[in-house]
């Protein structure tokens, strides 16, 4: 653990609601960024010392953690980063690309055209430019906010739910993907051709881009994954 900031959540319930949320948040990032690698154990004590909280803390955190598919607990062994099978992730890139597909279905249907212009602008040139840097961390930024403008414009929590731990359990394998790769460059096409039919309003072809651009994703993964695994 050396190294990371501890987070610091203020109030007199250090071990309240909040703090429970600050710690699984804090804990997701260090897992998907890879400062807590797949394999990592999760000592329950190291942690409970590193956060200032009490080891019953962490168990709830860590079992947050189990439901998003990042943790895994074994009895007597304890618990330890999860390190998914590349069938796990292929198998996880098929219901994405069902389940983003209807995102951004859904999406088009229920917002304006218009609404959807400064994204078009944000994947023009100032996301090329951090491509072109080689700025993963920039880009991946964008691709988040694309992502959460669409699920909130879908206006479907249940769907929400369903991406999320799936967005987790490959996030860490597409971020290295784009470091090593050239992958960001066709990425970026793919996107700003999902969002121009967005902009247009058609919402068939809007889900046809996205479902093409997870399996492109997933191929990719498909002939990288000897080097990300």
């Amino acid at each position: 653990m050396a190294g990371e900031a501890l987070v610091v959540v203020e109030g007199p319930d250090e071990e309240g609601p909040s703090r429970f949320y600050a710690l699984v948040e804090e804990l997701h990032r260090r897992i998907v960024t890879h400062n807590l690698p797949p394999g990592a154990r999760m000592r329950e004590q190291a942690l409970a010392k590193d956060f200032g909280v009490s080891r019953a803390q962490i168990r709830e955190v860590l079992a947050a953690l189990e439901e998003r598919g990042l943790v895994e607990r074994e009895p007597n062994r304890g618990a330890f980063v999860r390190r998914p099978t590349a069938q796990e992730l292929l198998h996880v890139f098929e219901l994405r690309e069902v389940l983003e597909g209807l995102s951004a279905r859904l999406a088009t249907q229920q917002a304006s055209p218009e609404s959807w212009q400064d994204l078009v602008d944000l994947f023009g040139a100032p996301t090329e430019a951090l491509v072109e840097a080689g700025d993963v961390a920039g880009y991946l930024r964008n691709l988040e906010l694309m992502r959460k403008r669409m699920l909130d414009a879908a206006g479907n929590p249940v769907l929400s739910r369903m991406l999320g731990p799936l967005y987790d359990q490959t996030f860490m394998i597409m971020r290295r993907l784009l470091l090593t790769t050239d992958r960001a460059r066709e990425a970026l096409l793919e996107h700003r051709a999902i969002l121009e039919a967005m902009r247009r309003g058609d919402a068939t072809e809007a889900e046809r881009l996205k479902r093409l651009q997870i399996r492109s994703a997933r191929s990719a993964f498909e002939r990288y994954r000897q080097f990300l695994l």
